[in-house]
């Protein structure tokens, strides 16, 4: 139940090596690597653009690599432990190479800085999230021989003025970052110790590169932040910042319904979608605009980790399942065929019987299209590690992590037969997994639909009836092509 939309954990791209064209003034080879959320993936296009102005191309043979990259993820402990694997890798690699260089990027950076460079010497160079634009002055220590490091978070970095270089690119569908960091302390994340307090970019830059997506053809664009729904551009500066803004800058501001409106405005044949949203700062107005605009696709990834109030506040989500519930009623009643899907955290500490049952119980009055649905995994640096024993055992976690998921099956399943009989239009992205004959893509819920390739192509938009369906998986036959083309 993947969906390459989320800031979610897809495991199909875990790890993918990313290549360019190659530059005629290349004159070194880096090999990057990406593990974690789609913000990641859009942080490594961006790195590559700064690296490619430094004389470097992109290899996908790690033999080859003169710098060797790994954006590293610390959202759960499985993604650390695959990523050590990989260091291991290319130290093995380096005993043939000498002059090859090895870095962590991203998450991981802050945390494991003195361990990675100092104790275990596995690396050369370690990159935070925000420091990317000072690669070209690591580079140069790392070249002179020393190690180098720079894992400063910053209250500005936002990367507007850097077009991303498109990586392992389908030319159809591609992420616009829109903020940075987050402000919002849920007790078990570790992304606002990893990316810093949260700000956001300035509309101008986004619009800029959304019209220069869809002039290189791309036809689905998803606008990306940790939290899109507290964007907020009053001229720079941080989220939090805003109340001392002046009046001016208050009544020029720019929320994340203004934006959504100005970016669907700009590109009316490419479709838009979001991610993620959270429960506490998502307004109406949003949901009014995605009603508005039919190239905004009626889907809103709404995580809600847990069915239960007590463990809501424990996680410090600052929404009850009260207003939670009423504000999918009110996304429903607005858009009535909008899908919405969620995120789920089982077992964490303190959670009973009850709570698991709350969950279950707001799962069976939601039903779902779809979900991502996790064990809880103390990460070292939260409140949650800090303030809370993990006491829920394992084999607990493993039960009620495996109620959670045939549960969510099951919607999806229901959730996917009242696709049947309808005409959808599906953007086709590429052949389906499972057969040649057959293309792949989403329409507007984005449900994954498969049909019959006949005449049409990659980056279509078909109209497609739905004929039969899987819990995972719409099947359907052509009808021709949208007039979205």
């Amino acid at each position: 139940m993947h969906n390459k939309m989320e800031k979610i954990i897809d495991e199909s791209v875990q790890g993918t090596a990313i290549t360019l064209a190659k530059k005629e003034n290349s004159t070194r080879k880096l090999y990057i690597e990406s593990y974690g959320c789609a913000m990641n993936f859009s942080d490594s296009e961006i790195v590559a653009s700064i690296l490619s102005n430094e004389g470097f191309s992109t290899t996908q043979e790690l033999e080859d690599a003169d710098l060797v990259l790994v954006n590293t993820c610390s959202i759960r402990e499985k993604a650390e432990l695959t990523i050590r694997k990989r260091l291991e890798k290319f130290n093995a690699v380096k005993r043939h190479r000498p002059h090859m260089k090895v870095g962590v990027l991203g998450c991981m950076a802050e945390r494991l800085k003195t361990k990675l460079l100092e104790e275990e010497k596995i690396v050369d160079m370690v990159v935070g999230p925000d420091a990317y634009k000072d690669l070209p002055n690591l580079i140069q220590e790392v070249d002179d021989g020393r190690n180098a490091v720079n894992v400063i978070l910053s209250k500005e970095e936002t990367y507007g003025d850097i077009s991303p270089v498109r990586l392992n690119s389908n030319g159809v569908t591609a992420f616009v970052s829109i903020t940075r960091g987050c402000d919002n302390m849920c007790t078990f994340c570790v992304v606002p110790f990893t990316r810093g307090r949260e700000r956001s970019r300035d509309p101008q830059s986004i619009l800029q590169e959304v019209n220069d997506l869809a002039d290189k053809g791309f036809k689905e664009i998803t606008l990306l932040g940790q939290n899109v729904d507290s964007y907020l551009w009053y001229g720079g500066g941080l989220k939090k910042g805003f109340e001392k803004a002046s009046e001016m800058q208050k009544a020029t501001a720019v929320d994340f319904s203004n934006l959504l409106e100005m970016v669907a405005l700009a590109q009316p044949k490419v479709r838009i979608r979001f991610s993620t949203s959270n429960p506490q700062d998502m307004t109406l107005d949003v949901v009014r605009v995605v009603a508005k605009y039919p190239n905004i696709c009626n889907y809103i990834h709404l995580p809600v980790q847990s069915g239960s109030n007590r463990i809501l506040k424990e996680m410090n989500r600052l929404h009850t399942r009260e207003e939670y519930l009423e504000l999918v009623r009110n996304i429903k009643e607005i858009i009535p065929d909008c899908t919405v899907s969620q995120d789920m955290i089982t077992g964490f500490p303190t959670e009973t019987e009850e709570d698991h049952q709350d969950t279950l119980s707001l799962m069976k009055e939601i039903k779902y299209d779809y979900g991502y649905m996790y064990a809880y995994s103390e990460r070292p640096g939260t409140a949650a590690a800090r303030n809370m024993k993990d006491d829920v055992p394992q084999e607990v976690k493993n039960r009620r992590l495996t109620e959670i998921i045939a549960l969510q099956r099951e919607h999806s399943h229901f959730r996917s037969k009242q696709q049947l009989g309808k005409t959808v239009e599906v953007l086709v992205e590429g052949s389906s997994k499972k057969s040649d004959l057959d293309w792949m893509g989403r329409n507007s819920q984005s449900f994954v639909v498969v049909f019959p390739k006949e005449n049409y192509k990659i980056g279509d938009f078909v109209n497609v009836e739905i004929t039969d369906c899987t819990s995972g998986t719409l099947i359907g036959q052509p009808l021709g092509l949208s007039n979205n083309n």
